[in-house]
């Protein structure tokens, strides 16, 4: 019977350090290839894509487009109301057209003939001062009738200088009044234009946010606006962004093409960090399109920032502390890494191929 027991037991122990052993799960490094990156999440956005906004608060009484319409630039796309300002555009226009220059010749006509009467009357009447003149020089004739025709030489010389000034004066105030009623027309017409809606762009509406009938203020955007041509909006970590440069491939996916993969480069990084997020805005454009694009989608990046081939590599789960590994036996041995990526690390020194390694129990 205790030879049974004792027999049972060894076998209890045996299969207890066995289970051990199992526990322990030993590998050497591995030659592969090695790409470190940086992670980034993100959107697509149109590029050039803008907000428009209306200059002025009103009820929307037309929408001229839909929504994935292409326009150009200049092109309305929505007009308030501006019935009481149309009356005033209204009484601007005539106000101009009863001022134009042009159709107000008539009154320097009037002017120019006031002059020609001046002239004459000047005339005539320096004919008969100098007559009265020369007769009073003869001594013939009375010295009163003589200052009779000096006095009225005098005013007719007057009457020509106020009749031509009366025309530059007319002049004057019918090229000002004419002017300044175009001027109002004008006016009139810009503010009645803040009423309209235009593109700024040659591109796609990407988002109406507003129905006939609705008011619309300047505080909200009326419509979403973009080009045909998309661009990939990243967020970067500011643990990550010394490490990013212009240029850098980026490999990008998104959930609308499943388990496809899409290649893009770097082309802006912004310097100033959002302060509530601690990352830094980056921009990057796809070497090749996907067949369709919209904005907004979302997107998942990594950006290469180095590659290696044939490097010496361990799991990352089986480094400690970034700097260590452990031998088998338990043996804690430090190691200089170099690259890393989500599942890799690279081992420049330390370790070899041949090193056995036990997975650090957590």
């Amino acid at each position: 019977m205790n030879h049974k027991v004792l027999f049972l037991f060894s076998v209890l122990i045996s299969m207890m350090i066995t289970s051990c052993t199992d526990k322990i799960e030993l590998i050497t490094p591995e030659v592969k290839n090695i790409t470190e990156s940086v992670y980034a999440s993100g959107f697509i956005k149109s590029k050039n894509q803008y907000e428009a906004f209306g200059k002025t608060n009103g009820i929307v009484k037309k929408i001229y487009v839909t929504e994935g319409a292409v326009v150009k630039k200049g092109d309305p796309i929505f007009q308030l109301d501006n019935s009481n300002l149309k009356l005033s555009t209204e009484n601007a226009r005539l106000a101009s057209a009863s001022a134009d220059y042009k159709k107000n010749t008539n009154k320097l006509l009037d002017a120019k003939k006031a002059i020609e009467l001046a002239k004459k009357n000047l005339i005539n009447d320096s004919i008969q001062y100098q007559r009265q003149k020369n007769i009073w020089n003869q001594n013939i004739g009375s010295k009163v009738e003589f200052e009779r025709k000096e006095l009225i030489y005098q005013n007719s010389t007057i009457e020509l200088s106020r009749a031509k000034t009366n025309y530059e004066d007319l002049k004057r105030q019918l090229k000002l009044a004419s002017d300044q009623s175009k001027n109002n027309l004008e006016i009139a017409l810009l503010m009645e234009d803040d009423f309209v809606v235009k593109s700024e762009i040659d591109g796609v509406v990407y988002q109406i946010n507003n129905e006939e009938g609705e008011l619309s203020n300047t505080q909200e955007p009326v419509v979403i606006l973009g080009t045909k041509e998309f661009i990939i909006e990243l967020s970067i970590d500011e643990l990550d962004i010394v490490k990013v440069k212009k240029g850098q491939r980026v490999i990008i996916r998104m959930d609308s093409y499943e388990s496809q993969v899409f290649e893009g480069e770097i082309t802006t990084i912004y310097p100033m960090m959002n302060s509530r997020t601690r990352s830094f805005k980056a921009e990057a454009i796809f070497i090749k399109n996907p067949n369709e694009l919209y904005p907004n989608l979302t997107v998942e990046a990594n950006i290469i920032i180095n590659t290696k081939q044939e490097a010496l590599t361990i799991p990352r789960n089986y480094l400690v502390s970034d700097s260590s590994v452990i031998l088998e036996g338990g043996k804690l041995q430090k190691v200089e890494v170099g690259l890393m990526d989500y599942d890799l690390v690279e081992i420049k020194s330390g370790i070899d191929k041949t090193t056995l390694l036990e997975l650090p129990q957590k």
